[in-house]
């Protein structure tokens, strides 16, 4: 019964018509609904500070994408719309590989730190001001050699999959 019922809304919401009642219905709904966020936001400062936090990281992100996809200018000047999507993710695949990059790199350098005896000098709150969207050490036009036979770096960390993976491979190895 429910699947009629959606699809007869739908149905008529996709009609388009200024004379549907049902579409008047939910546009002021919709407004309400809207309004009464609106009247949220504006009471509550708390939700405001989450609200520009969540925008900030947005925009931190967006920018270094657009750092990172110099090949265009910034521009996506694919004609074909799955063209467009395609240099969108590949963009944010290699934003993401040079934030996991630095966060690998920041990593080290902590844990140097604090091998070093002054892991009391790093506080969680100066490392929460850390940044993973740094620049300065990424050489975007360099000339880089892959040497495949030498194996990368292990990771400063365990991953969490690799953890569960790992438990899962000892649980088969002693049943």
């Amino acid at each position: 019964m429910r699947g009629n019922i959606t699809s007869a809304i739908l149905r008529r919401l996709g009609t388009y018509s200024r004379k549907n009642r049902l579409y008047f219905a939910f546009r002021e709904l919709g407004r309400a609904i809207r309004t009464g966020f609106l009247l949220r936001y504006i009471g509550s400062v708390d939700l405001r500070r989450t609200i520009g936090a969540a925008t900030n990281k947005s925009e931190h992100f967006n920018r270094y994408a657009q750092w990172a996809g110099f090949g265009g200018g910034g521009l996506v000047t694919a004609a074909a719309r799955d063209e467009q999507r395609k240099m969108i993710k590949y963009n944010h695949l290699v934003a993401n590989l040079l934030i996991f990059h630095t966060a690998i790199g920041m990593t080290r350098a902590l844990d140097g730190i604090a091998a070093d005896g002054f892991g009391d000098a790093v506080s969680p709150e100066g490392i929460a001001t850390l940044s993973p969207y740094q620049t300065g050490h990424i050489n975007r036009f360099g000339n880089y050699v892959l040497d495949m036979s030498m194996p990368p770096a292990p990771l400063p960390f365990t991953l969490p999959q690799r953890r569960q993976a790992k438990r899962q491979a000892t649980e088969a190895v002693h049943v």
